[in-house]
Order: structure tokens, then sequence, then C-alpha cells
């Protein structure tokens, strides 16, 4: 009788890409560009920037979408894979979990292929957030409120983000403010230096006024200063704390990884831009959702053996401030450590939910190729209905132990 044992083998984040990320709405750069031809772009991208990698050896596209109807339903994963011209034997799928999407799709793509079921993956997210609002068509059961399941406030964001803020009071919002106005800082930076751009893919757009070329992300408001966000409202409370400032906005983007076996990475002649390490998802209260990071965070920090010192470079998606200064306060990390988002993060880019655990991989990828003296970077976020996701990396150009 034939042996079925399956040796386990190594992940690693080959490449990712993203497109620029626009302002959701009718003035957006997005607004008459379908959601699928979003992630199109970003497929075309990696296989132009990996040529050696022959397509009929991708085995699976998986695409996430929070909202998934219209030009983000219709399993997304294998139409995209269509209409980026794969051959028609490249399979693909559609996947949900609101922000970590793309997260999710990484994580478990990486899964059939440590388990050697898979060689070669593309995984990304989409989200158009002007033509699919969040929770658009959604009906929640209502014994969710009835039922007294979940608070009310666990349904909107902004105020799980303010329950946050009530959770824990020394975050204040003059903290918040002047982190918001450090991310814009260091995007700005990041994007000077040529950084940001080797991200991207450019992607025409037509409006009414014409075609035109999206070449960079909208959102950013570089020159913010305290004086700018002191004078924002604050929607979701009465002399709350969050404010348009403070805060993610709502956004139209793509992004697109390749993953592979190790020892397939090697037999093709790509890149291995990190290696995983390990990962892990935890529930938490939906009405403080933004405090989900911490405990999936200590949950892969448990399960692969490190601690949080031996991290030398977080990428945490930055939904609201309030969420990361909680990551930051729990681990006795200060609110402006070096090693977090070095080049800035959603509050200044943006976060078009479900794209943006990829965006986070592919800077921290580029960003171990920076700091060779660093083995271990994460990713991690935050996520609707009350969850959190974290992914452990480790640095292939790592030079500790040479």
């Amino acid at each position: 009788m034939a042996s079925t044992t399956t040796t386990q083998r190594n992940v690693v984040f080959v490449d990712g890409v993203r497109t620029p990320f626009g302002k959701a709405g009718p003035k957006g750069i997005y607004a008459e560009t379908r959601a699928d031809d979003l992630v199109v772009k970003t497929i075309r991208e990696l296989l132009r920037r990996n040529p050696q990698l022959d397509p009929a050896r991708i085995d699976e596209v998986a695409v996430a979408a929070t909202t998934q109807t219209g030009d983000q339903g219709l399993t997304i994963g294998r139409t995209s894979a269509i209409l980026a011209g794969l051959p028609e034997t490249v399979p693909g799928f559609a996947i949900d979990r609101m922000c970590a999407g793309a997260m999710t799709a990484v994580t478990t793509t990486a899964s059939g292929i440590g388990f050697g079921q898979y060689d070669v993956v593309i995984a990304g997210g989409v989200e158009h957030m002007g033509r699919h609002p969040m929770g658009q068509g959604a009906d929640p059961n209502p014994r969710f409120l009835a039922d007294k399941l979940v608070d009310p406030s666990a349904l909107v964001m902004g105020n799980t983000a303010e329950n946050l803020h009530d959770r824990f009071p020394g975050i204040t919002k003059a903290r918040t403010d002047a982190y918001a106005v450090a991310s814009q800082n260091k995007f700005d930076a990041a994007k000077k230096a040529g950084y940001i751009a080797d991200t991207l893919v450019p992607v025409a757009t037509r409006s009414a006024t014409g075609w035109g070329l999206a070449t960079e992300d909208e959102p950013p408001r570089p020159g913010t200063t305290l004086e700018d966000l002191a004078k924002l409202k604050t929607p979701f409370r009465p002399a709350g704390r969050i404010t348009a400032g403070n805060a993610a906005g709502l956004n139209d983007g793509a992004t697109a990884c390749l993953l592979a076996g190790e020892d397939t990475a090697r037999e093709l002649g790509l890149q291995i831009g990190m290696r995983m390490v390990g990962f892990a998802f935890q529930g938490v209260d939906p009405a403080v959702m933004g405090i989900g990071p911490v405990p999936a965070t200590e949950k892969v920090l448990a399960r692969t053996g490190l601690t949080i010192d031996d991290i030398g470079l977080f990428e945490i998606n930055e939904a609201f401030a309030v969420q990361v200064l909680a990551f930051l306060e729990h681990f006795g990390i200060d609110d402006d450590d070096p090693r977090v988002n070095q080049w800035g993060g959603a509050i200044a880019c943006g976060h078009p939910l479900a794209s943006s655990g990829v965006r986070l991989m592919t800077q921290l990828s580029r960003q171990f190729a920076q700091h060779p003296e660093v083995r271990y970077g994460l990713t991690t976020m935050c996520i609707g209905l009350g969850m959190g996701g974290t992914v452990i990396w480790e640095n292939p150009n790592f030079e500790g132990d040479k």
C-alpha cells in the first residue's frame, strides 16, 4: 500500500502589489471603475513582475470582498482569474472575513501550501466602498439585538472605536490625533523616498470628464497638523474622540500577492520576500472589536514560541488610531516606536476593507529587505464583529546569525 504521509513545508510570500487606493463616492478616482477590474490589474501586474512563473502553475486564486454582490460577487476569485487571462485550469474562490479578508485569503491558501496541496497561489482582496458600502444589503438576524447577543454599537465600527476609548481612558483624543499626524508624515516620507510607488500598479480610469490614470493614493493629506484635526467633528458621539482624521476613510482598491512553497519558489527562481512563521485569529466582544489584535497576537506568539520582544517590525492596520494605541499599550510599546508602521498606515493611505491585509504584508516584505538586522515581523488587524488576526513572518535576509 502506498504511503499517504504528507510532509509540511515552508510557505513564502513571493511578491505583492496593490492598486492606488481611492476615495469612495461619486468623486473618487474609481467611481466608474469596476471592482473586479481592479483585481485583474493586480493579478496581471504580479505576472508581469514575475515572468518566470508559468500561469498554468498557479493552483488557486483566492480573492476576498466584504460585500459580495454586484461587481464584487459571482465568486470573484474565479471570475477575476478568467478576466486576467489565466488558463481556464486555474480555479478560484471568494472569501469574507470583513477587514481581514485578504489576510484570511493568505492564511487559508498558505495552509494548503504547507500541507502540500498547492505549490503557487494568488491571494488578495478588493473593496469598492463607493459602489458597495459596508453592510449594504445585509440583513442581520434580529436576535443579535433582541436577545442581546451583541451590543447595538457592535454593528457600527465607529461606535466600537468610541467604546474602546471608554475602556482605555488613558488613550486620549490628543494621543490619537498625534498618532494620526505621525501616520500622515511617515506615509509622505515613504512616498517621497519611492517606497510606496514600488508597491503600486497604475490603473486606467474613466469618468464623465474622460480617461485618467491613477498612479498614487487619493486619501493622504500630507501636512496635516494637530490643529487641523482638533477642528473635526466627532460623528459617532457628541464630544467623542473618533474623527475622520484619526481613522481610516471609506476607500476603493485591490491587492494581490503570490505565495509559494519555498521549494517551489527556488525551483522556479521566484524571489523569497518573507517566510510565514504562524498565524492566529481570535474572537473578542464585538462592541470593542478594535482590541482583537491583542489576543490574536498573544495566541500566535504562544503557538510559535516567540515573544513580543522578538518582533522587529510591526505592520498594524490603522482602522482607528485608538485600536493601534490599545495594542501598543498592552504590549508596552511606545506610541512612536520606530518599529511600528514605518511607512505610515491606513489613516493616511486608506483602508478598502477586505484588501488591506495584503497591503500590510507587501510593505513588511519590502521593509525586511531594508532591515537585514530584523529577523521577525508581524502583520495584524482588527476585524468587524469582534475579531483580530495576526500573522508572524521571518526575514529571509536576516544576517544576525552570520
